[in-house]
Formats: structure tokens, sequence, C-alpha cells
């Protein structure tokens, strides 16, 4: 299992890195194809932002603690916003306004504006233990507590875990009666391009994930896919490349992003 953990998170690690230095930008005004630096963060190559730190301190956590202890989720999340910890180089850059006042005043918020991706991005660790609907909800409301938000991220751990039993992602998606706002998921990879966005709404980037990995084959394209979408570059990326981590496995995660990828001994270190 522990082999799995580390493709996926490694997997949500490199998209993230792939998506930083272009982060914002439209679709069609730009395109990755390998790993870049610098950019729209001005960060060095390989480098992964928030989405990544807050997954290895959720990661960490469940380490230290044996199970799901929310408070200590919380804590660790205010070492990194507040610490630098969990980060490549101590810095702490491009956290999520709802995110950053939730972990300020110690509650996220249950309104529907807040409704950015801020929990989904962090949850994949989940899958991987013994965690209820309930646990999940309430580790999503650390920062976001919006049913919009507590919904995505149950959807994603449960997609993520009939995954690592090794169901294929279409049948999935086929035998799961999904609920509002998330109903276009059923029939997401019928869609085109142009009908799926790619913003910080949870909702989008949880279909552009999926459709991206429907309409790939592989780690390195389903990535790219998700990247070259625009917008959200590296959250779109890494809940991508976290299932597609999880998918393909650690031989399916191209070598020289590996290679690349900074930090990884702090990733290391976290994982249980």
């Amino acid at each position: 299992m522990k082999d799995k953990l580390r493709a996926a998170i490694f997997g949500l690690a490199i998209g993230d890195a792939l998506g930083v230095p272009v982060e914002f930008k439209n679709r069609g005004t730009f395109r990755v194809t390998e790993m870049l630096g610098f950019g729209v963060h001005s960060q060095p190559r390989g480098t992964w932002s928030d989405d990544t730190s807050l997954t290895i301190a959720t990661c960490d956590s469940i380490k230290r603690c044996g199970s799901i202890d929310v408070h200590d989720m919380y804590t660790r999340f205010q070492n990194w916003i507040f610490d630098g910890q969990y980060t490549v180089d101590g810095i702490v850059f491009d956290y999520g306004i709802t995110t950053y006042a939730a972990i300020k005043q110690g509650y996220g918020e249950n309104a529907e504006r807040s409704n950015g991706n801020g929990s989904l991005m962090r949850i994949l660790p989940v899958a991987f233990v013994d965690a209820s609907r309930a646990d999940i909800e309430k580790i999503s409301a650390i920062t976001h507590a919006h049913d919009t938000s507590t919904y995505g991220c149950v959807l994603y751990v449960d997609i993520a875990r009939k995954l690592i039993k090794g169901d294929a992602l279409q049948e999935i998606i086929s035998a799961i009666r999904f609920e509002t706002p998330y109903e276009r998921l059923a029939y997401i990879q019928t869609l085109d391009e142009t009908e799926i966005q790619s913003t910080g709404y949870v909702v989008h980037t949880l279909e552009a994930a999926i459709w991206s990995l429907l309409h790939t084959n592989n780690y390195r394209d389903a990535v790219l896919k998700a990247v070259n979408l625009g917008k959200d570059t590296d959250t779109v990326a890494a809940v991508t490349g976290g299932l597609a981590g999880i998918i393909y496995g650690w031989e399916g995660i191209p070598r020289e992003w590996i290679e690349a990828l900074r930090g990884k001994e702090k990733i290391e270190r976290t994982l249980f």
C-alpha cells in the first residue's frame, strides 16, 4: 500500500510543479510539454506549491497520530502557513484566500462563495486510511465547510479508493450516482474540451481532472492535458496527478520529472 501512496503523492506533487509556472494563464496562450521553471511565481524548476504542502501535512498528521485527528491536521496547517513548514524552501506562496482565512480564524466558512478547491487538493491521503464520510467532511471543513466542497472531497476519496483496489476509472464513474452540482461527472467523458472549465471552483477542478484522465492513457499525457487547460493549472494537475499516480503506478511517472522535483525528501518523510 505504501508504494501506491508514494505514487499518488509524488504524482500529485509533480502535477503541482508542472502547473506552478503557468498558473492563471488562459488556455491556448501557452503549451507545457515538460517541467518548467520560474514563470508566474518565479520559482525554480520542480517547485511545488500549497497543494503539495497541505497534502503532505495531512500525510504527516496521519503518520504521527496513527489515525484521523482533525485538530492535529489543523495545527499542521497552521505550521505551514505561518511558519513555512511542509514547503520546499521555507517560503509559503500561492495559497487561497479562503484557506488562509479559515486557518487564521480556526474554522472553514460554510458559504456558497467559499467553494474553492482548497480542501479537494489535499484530501488524497485520506483514501489510504480507514476514514468515514463524516471524517472526510470534517477534514474538508478545516478550510472549506460548504456541502459542495465536502461532497467533492467525499467523491474524490471514493474514486481514489476504488482505483487503489484496481477498478477502472470509467467503470467507477459509471457506477456512481452523482448529486448536484457534480452531475456532469456522469457523462464528463463525452464533453468537448471547450465545455471543460479549469477554474479554482471545486466542481470545475474535479470535472477537469476526471476529464483529463478519461481522455488519456498514461501519467504524462494526463497531467499535461490538465495543465494545458489553463487557469488553476497547479491544482487541476495536482488533483489529476494524484489519481494518475494510483492508476499508472510509480513506474508510470516519468523518471526525469521525479528527478526534477524539488523537496523529495520532505515528501518521503511524511509517507505512512
